[in-house]
């Protein structure tokens, strides 16, 4: 009797074993480059300088003007390439604040030159 409780039981551990060895899954290691890691973390890096600019305030209030939703904005930048990403960090640092200074001192020399052609300010007195 002990016999036989302890063949069926070997029966069913065996079974088992040969049932489960064609489900066994194979795995491939091999090296990581250094430049595969570097890339990686530069990506990371351009990622989140890109969504810091992107989670600011003003930026995702202008988005939400344009009817972008943030979740989407999120998802579509986890999509973009490395190179991608580097092209659109690189238009965010070239936007400056308030727009470009050359322009605004232009048009204020503007107006004043016209103000005075005009006859309203005498600004650009003769010595």
């Amino acid at each position: 009797m002990k016999f036989r409780k302890s063949r069926a039981f070997f029966v069913r551990v065996i079974s088992l074993a040969l049932v489960s060895a064609g489900f066994a899954q194979i795995s491939f290691a091999g090296v990581v480059g250094t430049d595969y890691m570097l890339e990686a973390e530069s990506r990371n890096a351009s990622l989140a300088r890109v969504e810091s600019l992107i989670a600011r305030e003003d930026v995702a209030q202008q988005l939400q003007a344009f009817g972008v939703d943030q979740a989407i904005v999120q998802e579509r930048l986890q999509g973009l390439t490395q190179a991608e990403l580097i092209t659109l960090e690189s238009q965010f640092n070239q936007q400056i604040a308030g727009g470009d200074a050359l322009g605004v001192i232009g048009a204020v020399f503007l107006v004043l030159l016209i103000l005075e052609l005009v006859g309203v300010t005498d600004i650009f007195k003769s010595f």
